[in-house]
């Protein structure tokens, strides 16, 4: 009986694919058998990751619409096909993260366009592609921060906040993908979402303790927390899941 959870046979885009996340992403989904491309701004981590999973790098700016063709052209002629496509990029300007009082309308443009405009791009182009193919999933990362606001209570202490573009940007990519589910189903094209909960990465201790308390499973998020998730979201056993934002958060958002 064939394992719908396999992914071998499938061409696999990770935009962001040398990140934090994105790079657990591109070794977990080579560990289950996908063919990795690895798509990021960041040619010497790329190309490092593309190779700890034999699969390909791809100079991208997600940014920047002929980039993110080229990415696509490459794939196809290389491939054959593009089955899915991962977009856990997270561009932004140097100001990113100022404190709410202190955010220009210039720097809220600027965010604003470099990452929910890009998700669209990317996401926009890539359903074109599978929908002349009559097949293919787009996962999104989201984020709880575009489904709830922000316990602001849990950066006292600290020098962090939750940028005020943020929770703008990843509440458009929640709806961008129920639009998008919507309007590409009857073509075989299924696009969901991942929404993390927070993620550990060195922060202020207090931060940390704060944020493990009010999680059920009592912890942050590890990178790898997502590999499962993301797998299932591209496989055959999800056919029939499509506008899902599924959420990896610990319990976070039932609190």
């Amino acid at each position: 009986m064939t394992d719908p959870f396999d992914l071998h046979g499938h061409t696999v885009v990770v935009a962001g694919g040398a990140g934090l996340i994105g790079t657990a992403l591109s070794r977990g989904l080579a560990d289950q058998g996908a063919t990795v491309v690895v798509a990021d701004a960041a040619p010497d981590r790329g190309e490092a990751v593309a190779a700890d999973v034999d699969g390909r790098f791809v100079e991208t700016d997600v940014t920047d619409e002929s980039s993110v063709e080229a990415l696509l052209a490459t794939v196809v002629e290389e491939f054959g096909s593009l089955d899915g496509v991962v977009n856990c990029s997270y561009p932004r300007n140097e100001s990113y993260g100022a404190r709410y009082e202190d955010v220009t309308y210039a720097d809220w443009r600027e965010n604003v366009d470099l990452h929910l405009n890009s998700y669209f791009l990317l996401a926009h182009r890539a359903s074109l592609l599978m929908r002349e193919q009559g097949h293919g999933s787009i996962v999104s990362f989201g984020s709880t921060y575009g489904v709830q606001a922000p316990d602001f209570s849990v950066y006292e202490g600290t020098e962090m906040t939750s940028p005020v573009e943020y929770a703008a940007i990843k509440g458009g990519v929640l709806n961008l993908t129920r639009y998008m589910a919507s309007y590409l189903g009857r073509d075989g094209v299924r696009v969901n979402a991942i929404s993390p909960g927070g993620v550990f990465d060195e922060q202020h201790p207090t931060f940390v303790a704060e944020y493990e308390r009010r999680t059920p499973l009592d912890r942050m998020a590890d990178p790898e927390d997502f590999v499962g998730p993301v797998a299932f979201l591209l496989s055959d056993g999800a056919g029939y899941v499509t506008g899902h934002n599924l959420r990896v958060d610990g319990g976070w958002t039932i609190c």
